[in-house]
């Protein structure tokens, strides 16, 4: 380097994130203001950026005195030490060599070198390479610990998750925030859109884990993280009730599940198509891994648009290795398909068998179902009133009280609506027929196929799940032809639907 009378200098100073203060850059600054006093040099400005490391070449203030350098107002940047200028060797040579070519050097207090000699270059480089290997080797220590720490999921300093709060760096469920998840998960599984659900959160005045107001993203963050069922997460450390669950795991999954199928519906409401067989149609070479076939959409080579179904195996073959080589089918031919093997099964004798078995187990019960089921929602409303009550008396924020009390507001309308239907349930006295039965089945043959209401409804009660293969197709149905096993939730559904004929003065 062409050596510089140096006359004019600036201070670069700076700290990092982790254990240095504002004080380190005042303890910097008195070294460098001692060092150029000392030497005769003449201080003319202040560079320093607050809180960056020196891995990280986007430093503001940084940036401007490299910037600046080429104005000719200094000849040489005085640093407390060398690695306040940069810890990436790669960085530290490229800003050396700038600021030469500009005619500014390098100085160092501490290390009181000058890369006006050739041992003074020599020095310097070899500080540059050990501040580059000190730097390496902090962050894989640093990586180490955070892993330590994970194995006992501890709080590694990232954002806490709405429900929760950290006590000695442990999580633990945060009573005032904790329902308000709840009422999240309960909400998308009640088929509110994403949309709804952030329009009333934020008119509610609900805020985020992080103070804000929500919206789509940090919807999807709360619904996808697995923390709410108990589940630690860190790279690649997953521990098992590793933090306290908020969501148990029937919720969960109904959650996952509509998530898979939105995901795979991008286009759904623009193109008004639904993929019925959702959660029903698995991969039979990879059923016993419970793989799902997710519906898609693609165009042929004459730009025609068309729909199917494809496994999720092979859905992934372009950027992960492919695990499986089955085709994909087409939405109208599997699900006609399907609808056709629902009715074919509705046949005059089967409608019979089904009716006849009913009845049987209906007879069984003393109770009447309908009041059961009433009982039973006035009692998880209650359960839910205490809860929140609770909720509220352990809160302190304003607004998540309020929330809170708008949640009791509409339990206690459920409540009036639930006592209702209560009185009304103990004073009538619906009989239920065989021939209510095989109206409402006979009903449900006879539907019109282009009916969306009718095919899911069709599905949803027959329907178990469907193994696919290329060449065969296996049907698991609520019910079998042989022996007619009557499964709790067909049977839970006929009855209910079979009251509703007989209330409307059906035969």
């Amino acid at each position: 380097m062409k050596t510089v009378e140096v006359k004019n200098v600036v201070i670069y100073a700076r700290f990092s994130c982790a254990k240095q203060t504002e004080q380190s850059i005042e303890g910097q600054l008195l070294e460098c203001y001692a060092y150029a006093e000392k030497n005769g040099y003449t201080i003319v400005g202040e560079y320093i950026d607050k809180g960056k490391t020196g891995r990280n070449e986007k430093r503001p203030e940084f940036q401007r005195m490299i910037a600046d350098s080429s104005k000719k107002l200094f000849q040489a940047v005085l640093l407390y030490s060398l690695d306040r200028f940069a810890r990436k060797l790669k960085d530290s040579v490229m800003y050396d060599e700038i600021l030469e070519k500009n005619g500014v050097e390098i100085i160092s207090a501490k290390e009181n070198i000058s890369s006006a000699s050739p041992s003074g270059m020599l020095h310097k480089n070899m500080l540059k390479v050990m501040a580059d290997y000190y730097s390496v080797e902090l962050a894989q220590k640093v990586s180490r610990d955070m892993r330590i720490m994970a194995t006992k999921c501890l709080y590694l300093g990232n954002g806490i998750p709405l429900g929760y709060k950290v006590v000695d760096k442990h999580y633990v469920i945060d009573e005032a925030t904790a329902p308000i998840v709840q009422m999240i998960f309960k909400m998308y599984v009640s088929d509110n859109s994403v949309t709804k659900i952030t329009t009333k959160l934020n008119d509610m005045k609900i805020k985020t884990s992080k103070g804000g107001e929500f919206n789509k993203n940090s919807l999807y963050t709360i619904l996808r993280n697995k923390k709410y069922i108990g589940t630690y997460v860190y790279d690649d450390i997953v521990v098992p009730d590793g933090v306290p669950r908020i969501i148990d795991d029937n919720l969960y999954n109904q959650v996952q599940m509509i998530l898979e199928k939105n995901k795979n519906c991008p286009a759904r409401k623009r193109a008004k198509e639904e993929y019925l067989l959702t959660t029903k149609l698995f991969c039979g070479y990879c059923g016993s891994a419970d793989v799902m076939m997710t519906g898609n959409k693609g165009r042929s080579h004459t730009g025609k648009q068309y729909c199917y179904y494809i496994c999720n195996n092979a859905r992934n073959s372009q950027t992960k290795k492919r695990t499986c080589k089955k085709k994909q089918v087409s939405k109208h031919y599997i699900e006609e398909l399907v609808i056709e093997k629902c009715r074919e099964f509705l046949t005059a004798e089967n409608i019979d068998l089904i009716a006849k078995s009913i009845m049987e187990e209906y007879e069984k019960t003393a109770e009447n179902l309908s009041l059961k089921h009433l009982e039973k929602q006035m009692q998880e409303n209650e359960r839910n009133r205490k809860n929140l009550f609770k909720a509220v008396a352990d809160c302190d924020d304003d607004n998540i009280r309020k929330a809170f009390y708008e949640n009791i507001k509409n339990l206690n309308i459920e409540r009036t609506n639930i006592e209702k239907l209560l009185v009304a349930e103990q004073v009538k006295d619906i009989i239920l027929t065989k021939a209510h039965i095989k109206l409402f089945l006979t009903d449900l043959k006879q539907g019109k196929a282009d009916n969306i209401q009718f095919r899911k409804r069709l599905i949803n009660l027959f329907i178990n799940r469907i193994l696919l293969y290329d060449d065969r197709i296996t049907f698991i149905m609520n019910c079998a032809d042989k022996g007619f096993q009557l499964t709790e939730t067909l049977f839970s559904y006929i009855i209910a639907q079979s009251l509703f004929f007989g209330v409307e003065g059906s035969p």
